[in-house]
């Protein structure tokens, strides 16, 4: 690789990516991958999709971004897309995952103060939980090892155990404003919640006047099948905090709030990129392609034909131990090192990642046809069959 002053703080493969069509990408040789990492979720519509280079090119040739101090239409119309296919009537757009989670944390502290005065500030988080890497959203994180460096953190949070709702009821209290729940842990290991576990947690929320706040920022934006993760669920969160495929590869965030969590107001929270016209402009080509194109609807089909095929594999080669996830959003717990196994793919073409110690992810874009997924488990039994 050449030289590069950029800080070191990931683990890079030794690769440059020059160009990239639907799930396959191509490197400064030519050679080609395919892709089932997708950006970590990001891009959901595939490399190159026309919708998203249309809308980026007539956008910019307009605006690209103009101050919050106006108003501007793609904005309006995003906002007005997203709850009209949710349950909630309120957005705030920043430009990441991780400003989303700000966002999410500032709304239920608000919401404590509004309601318990400088008492209720506590928020409840996940164990194995991964919400970003400010200090907010780090302290929120319920896996050390992206914590102990950077401590202390901020105060006024707890931790729980996942899907366990005895110790959520132990460590709940009128002084809790929020407790902040991924539906599905995707850094975690591609753990999902229990539907019923969630419903317990919504009603002691409401018990004890906190909010629900769901990171649908990996499972959220059609990963699961349904727009919202929360749909597949069956439970309705007061804040949502979500990102990656709302702009299909391009910079969005978005945190969504019901009326009981819409609390925000003047000079409480700002973005100086949030919500600019070319985000919002993809994000709405984001919404067309998934929901108007129907590109939804065929999710779960395409993940069952997919999840068939693998356990067919997990039938024959027994290092993989279980199948996890739904939708587009899932994950091969394995016998052997992950870390190994992803070096492998990278070396037989085939790009995925870790999740947690022993699985890998798999993420492909939404709009997968059947015969690529095909291509991807040919390319997966090779890889296999080198252990």
């Amino acid at each position: 690789m050449p030289k590069s002053n950029i800080m070191d703080t990931y683990g890079r493969f030794d690769v440059i990516f020059k160009k990239g069509i639907g799930c396959k990408l191509y490197d400064d040789k030519g050679t080609e991958y395919m892709d089932f990492v997708s950006g970590v979720a990001v891009n959901c519509l595939g490399h190159s999709n026309p919708a998203i280079i249309e809308a980026i090119t007539d956008q910019v040739q307009n605006e690209i971004q103009i101050s919050n101090y106006y108003w501007n239409d793609k904005a309006v119309k995003l906002s007005n897309r997203l709850t009209d296919l949710s349950d909630h009537e309120a957005v705030f757009f920043c430009n990441s995952g991780t400003e989303a989670i700000e966002g999410g944390l500032k709304v239920a502290r608000k919401y404590g103060k509004i309601k318990g005065g400088n008492k209720k500030n506590i928020i409840i988080y996940m164990d194995n939980s991964f919400h970003g890497r400010t200090m907010g959203a780090l302290s929120v994180t319920g896996q050390k090892k992206y914590q102990e460096d950077f401590e202390p953190l901020i105060g006024g949070t707890t931790n729980a155990k996942f899907n366990d709702i005895e110790d959520i009821k132990s460590k709940i209290n009128e002084d809790v404003c929020g407790i902040i729940i991924e539906p599905i842990q995707g850094e975690g290991g591609v753990v999902c919640a229990d539907s019923a576990y969630l419903k317990g947690v919504k009603a002691l929320c409401e018990k004890y006047d906190a909010l629900l706040i769901f990171d649908e920022v990996q499972c959220g934006v059609g990963r699961t099948g349904s727009l919202f993760a929360y749909k597949k669920f069956d439970v309705i969160p007061d804040v949502i905090c979500m990102a990656k495929g709302l702009g299909a590869g391009f910079p969005i965030g978005a945190v969504m709030t019901n009326k009981r969590a819409s609390v925000l107001t003047h000079g409480d929270h700002g973005s100086t990129f949030g919500g600019n016209p070319l985000a919002c402009a993809v994000g709405c080509a984001v919404l067309d392609e998934l929901v108007d194109n129907k590109i939804l609807d065929k999710v779960d089909d395409k993940s069952d034909y997919m999840v068939s095929k693998l356990k067919k594999l997990k039938e024959k080669y027994n290092i993989i131990e279980e199948i996890k996830g739904m939708g587009f959003l899932l994950g091969l717990k394995l016998s052997i090192d992950v870390s190994e196994f992803s070096k492998r793919c990278f070396e037989h073409k085939l790009l995925l990642i870790t999740a947690g110690k022993d699985v890998i992810r798999i993420l492909p874009p939404l709009n997968i046809e059947k015969e690529d997924i095909d291509k991807f488990i040919i390319k997966l039994e090779e890889v296999i069959k080198t252990f």
